[in-house]
């Protein structure tokens, strides 16, 4: 019985065959994985360097940060939620 699906082919991308004795293996190997250690490495030393500067907070995101303003749902689907609407009003009544 055939089945008129068109047949599935997979594509490899590169295959590298490698041949010698196992000191030699271990010899090349290790070389790629020194490399990519002292690569890594260097990246990390310049992620320390390099920190990006914080930019100052909105008023709208402080305002969310302090907890004491967080209004939440009390019933329903969205119980427990931070009911933002409301939030909203609240906030902008409170820049008045």
């Amino acid at each position: 019985m055939r089945y008129n699906r068109p047949l599935l082919i997979t594509e490899v991308d590169t295959l590298v065959k490698v041949e010698g004795t196992l000191d030699e293996l271990r010899a090349l190997l290790g070389r790629a994985e020194r490399a990519t250690a002292t690569a890594s490495k260097t990246v990390k030393e310049v992620k320390t360097t390099a920190k990006k500067t914080r930019r100052k907070l909105s008023e709208w995101q402080r305002y969310i940060k302090n907890r004491a303003n967080h209004i939440k749902f009390k019933r329903g689907a969205k119980k427990g939620r931070l009911d933002l609407a409301a939030m909203s009003k609240a906030f902008k009544r409170s820049k008045k």
